[in-house]
């Protein structure tokens, strides 16, 4: 079973024979930064695309490092490495740890925007694939849809009794596409299909995502 983080950091504290506190100071920000994936990528979709210049790779490591410095200053695990922290931190490996925070946050930085990067591609796709006939089902997105008076069927097992006569797969496609775009101008990620099980009225067709907790009906 793995340590939890704050366990490893003090032990990283402890060992002060085979390491250095500012090994441990180092280790606990790289350790930090990795743990604050979601608030710096909260951070960099906010701001991240507006900062110019290098102030975009450092959104949260000044951060980090003053968390971690405090971390260390009020650990009780350690009294060798408290007894150094009176001591004037060299500046050069001050620097050393902010280049590597600088690093690692930019990796995490690249790794979420490839991400968005495939998102797009499979938008784009999925796109072409409907303006393209017949009509693919959203829900599965393998077999082709069939609409009739209205009604909407997949081979998947998709059916949505009809919610008007003058639907047709033209006017449906329109629907999903308009969503899909309007999706797009707020969030990158692509959304998906389901329908509601219509316990109480008519099933419906849903466009929702995961990622900005939004949704819409379609049909």
């Amino acid at each position: 079973m793995a340590e939890p983080a704050g366990s490893q950091r003090r032990s990283l504290y402890k060992q002060v024979g085979s390491a250095s506190w500012k090994e441990a100071f180092r280790q606990g920000c790289l350790e930090r930064m990795r743990n604050s994936r979601d608030r710096l990528l909260n951070s960099y979709r906010q701001i991240g695309s507006s900062m110019p210049g290098r102030g975009q790779n450092a959104l949260l490591v000044q951060e980090v490092m003053e968390e971690e410095w405090k971390s260390l200053q009020s650990s009780e695990y350690c009294p060798e490495a408290l007894a150094q922290l009176s001591l004037p931190m060299d500046l050069a490996v001050l620097e050393e740890i902010q280049q590597e925070l600088i690093d690692q946050e930019q990796s995490i930085i690249s790794e979420y925007e490839k991400s968005l990067q495939f998102d797009e591609q499979y938008l784009s796709i999925m796109l072409a694939e409907w303006e393209a006939k017949p009509l693919i089902c959203p829900v599965c997105t393998k077999y082709n849809l069939r609409i009739t008076n209205g009604v909407v069927v997949c081979q998947c097992g998709l059916y949505i009794p009809s919610h008007s006569p003058e639907l047709s797969e033209q006017k449906l496609r329109t629907y999903l596409e308009d969503s899909v775009n309007n999706h797009s101008t707020h969030c990158p990620h692509t959304p998906e299909f389901s329908v509601t099980d219509g316990t109480e009225e008519k099933p419906s067709l849903l466009m929702y995502c995961l990622v900005c907790d939004t949704w819409a009906v379609i049909l």
